[in-house]
């Protein structure tokens, strides 16, 4: 474990800092090109007029010497031609101002370019430099338990450091067989249901936490295996009022008038084996109108026929929170199923003499909703070792997932 997380850590510093360097000459190159810019702009706007004036006094230049050339012409011909010469240069030299010349601009509004360059950003970079990361030896929380679901794990953590107020967690998980680490969570809660995991496959699992008012995240936890041994639940396919997800455990009531109750593909919920069964979880994403016949459950076996959970060798709720024991409606009543209620099906066995012998078999179930819970027992003419979830809904728009 030491020298895996020293050789870990190694490689992150390494990447960390090489990053940083390609970062640091890429901004440096850019501001660099910025500045090259600005002196050329500068240069090309001082120049323009001083180019313009030395222009035109090259040009009147230019123009006294032809005409100083034409003069002497004019004095060396012969008189006749003397005169014609003479009156043409004097006509000439009264239309060209040699006289004047464009304005110069004092030395002090022309340009001189320099550089500025403060040697304190060094001394601010080292001081940002040497106290840029650190190493710890020890993270503040620490992974504490793996509880098996259907298709996923439940993940607990815990704080080991009482010193440390955590802001922020941030769970990691990758299959053993993979090499980098993705994030699943990221929130202030101490566990998280893990889904769409497959069935008897290692994975591994990191968690981290952020300090209050802090944005650097602390050290990873040290990495910790788990599986889980239990499929996934399913919807069934090819019912004609429900839409599935591409996993099969989301359920969407679409608006077709075909209505039915959706059950499991398989009796994927077991008891009968241990003392307590974990629960059926139905998170209702969202929420149609809602109906009396309308049900969230479990129950022996499929029975097609009906609209409806609320039958015989059933227990579910209403939407509207009324719960239902083999077709009876119970007196003790749950909250109405909203947007974003988590109803739970939390069974535990009792058994009232053994099955062989024609014995009744009893669960005790315990449906809990919006932290309020009924408590019953359930009692069937045979023993279950395990069994289907279904629901039906009247009216398009619900949603619901189940794991």
């Amino acid at each position: 474990q030491i020298k895996e997380s020293a050789t870990l850590t190694r490689d992150v510093l390494e990447q960390h800092f090489s990053d940083l360097k390609g970062t640091l000459k890429k901004l440096l190159d850019e501001r660099l090109l910025s500045l090259l810019q600005e002196v050329d702009v500068i240069e090309q706007e001082s120049i323009k007029p001083l180019d313009e004036c030395q222009k035109l006094i090259e040009h009147g230049v230019s123009t006294a010497d032809d005409l100083l050339r034409e003069g002497e012409s004019a004095v060396d011909g012969d008189v006749g031609q003397q005169n014609e010469k003479l009156c043409n240069f004097t006509k000439k030299a009264l239309h060209i101002q040699l006289d004047s010349l464009p304005e110069v601009p004092s030395l002090v509004d022309v340009p001189c370019l320099s550089a500025q360059l403060d040697d304190c950003l060094l001394t601010i970079l080292k001081n940002q430099i040497f106290r840029h990361g650190t190493v710890a030896s020890r993270p503040p929380v620490q992974l504490e338990e793996f509880v098996e679901k259907p298709g996923g794990i439940l993940v607990r953590w815990c704080k080991v450091d009482e010193e440390f107020t955590a802001q922020d967690y941030r769970l990691q998980y990758r299959k053993s067989s993979a090499s980098h680490f993705e994030d699943v969570y990221v929130g202030s809660e101490t566990e998280f249901m893990v889904l769409h995991l497959d069935p008897h496959v290692d994975y591994q699992f990191r968690v981290c936490a952020r300090g209050d008012g802090r944005q650097e995240w602390s050290p990873w936890s040290v990495p910790q295996s788990g599986r889980t041994t239990l499929v996934p639940h399913e919807w069934t396919t090819g019912l004609e009022g429900y839409s599935l997800s591409s996993r099969r455990n989301i359920a969407l009531r679409n608006d077709s008038q075909s209505c039915g109750v959706l059950y499991s593909k398989a009796p994927t919920y077991f008891c009968g084996q241990t003392l307590t069964f974990r629960q059926v979880l139905f998170g209702i994403e969202t929420v149609g109108q809602p109906d009396r016949r309308d049900s969230l459950g479990v129950c022996v076996e499929q029975q097609n026929g009906y609209d409806s959970l609320q039958r015989d060798k059933a227990v579910c709720i209403s939407t509207n929170g009324a719960v239902f024991v083999n077709g009876k409606e119970m007196t003790n009543q749950l909250p109405a199923v909203t947007s974003g209620s988590t109803v739970t099906f939390d069974m535990e066995v009792v058994q009232l003499g053994p099955c062989n012998e024609g014995g009744n078999f009893k669960l005790r179930v315990t449906i809990s909703s919006n932290n309020r819970e009924v408590v019953f027992d359930w009692v069937l003419d045979q023993c279950c070792g395990s069994l289907y979830f279904g629901c039906s809904f009247s009216y398009p728009g619900w949603k619901v997932l189940v794991f």
